[in-house]
């Protein structure tokens, strides 16, 4: 089932800091099967719980491999995940979000993290990312928080982009 995505940079559903998930159930299974529907049909990389107004840590990326972005992907549920270690190394690389939509910047990310979390069976896992796969999940874990990538951005950037953030919260 496709779910609605939240939209806003002021938004109260996106701004909230969403709750641990004590232990796996058939609900949280439904939720990431309609997640992971929700993000392909949007065209996303990611997708955070709070997104589609659901306060639990709990997100969707949409990892990728290969030479050319979506030549081999895999669709990975990162339950409470928790970045543990970073690169010293960051640099910007344009990002959107589906939660504002045509709104697109430059944002400065880590190169390389080591993220824990469950996974859908409740087990713990520690990958290993870098680049697009790392700059996915620091977005959706930004959203975990309630942070949006518009909020590393400086006021000359935010005014290039006036339009089409008011676009984006009126919906």
């Amino acid at each position: 089932m496709i779910l609605h995505i939240y939209t806003g940079t002021d938004n109260e559903v996106l701004r909230q800091v969403a709750k641990p998930i004590k232990q796996v159930t058939k609900q949280h299974l439904k939720l990431i099967k309609n997640m992971k529907e929700t993000m392909i049909s949007a065209h996303g990389l990611g997708l955070a719980a709070p997104q589609v107004g659901v306060g639990e840590r709990l997100l969707i990326a949409n990892f990728q491999y290969g030479k050319k972005v979506g030549e081999k992907y895999a669709h990975v549920a990162l339950i409470n995940p928790e970045i543990i270690d970073h690169s010293d190394e960051e640099v910007f690389g344009e990002e959107g979000c589906l939660s504002l939509p045509d709104v697109f910047a430059p944002v400065k990310r880590f190169t390389e993290i080591t993220v824990k979390y469950l996974d859908e069976k409740g087990k713990e896992q520690v990958l290993r990312l870098a680049d697009l796969n790392a700059r996915i999940v620091q977005h959706e874990v930004d959203h975990l928080d309630g942070k949006l990538f518009v909020d590393y951005l400086d006021a000359g950037i935010i005014g290039k982009y006036e339009k089409e953030l008011a676009e984006a919260n009126q919906f």
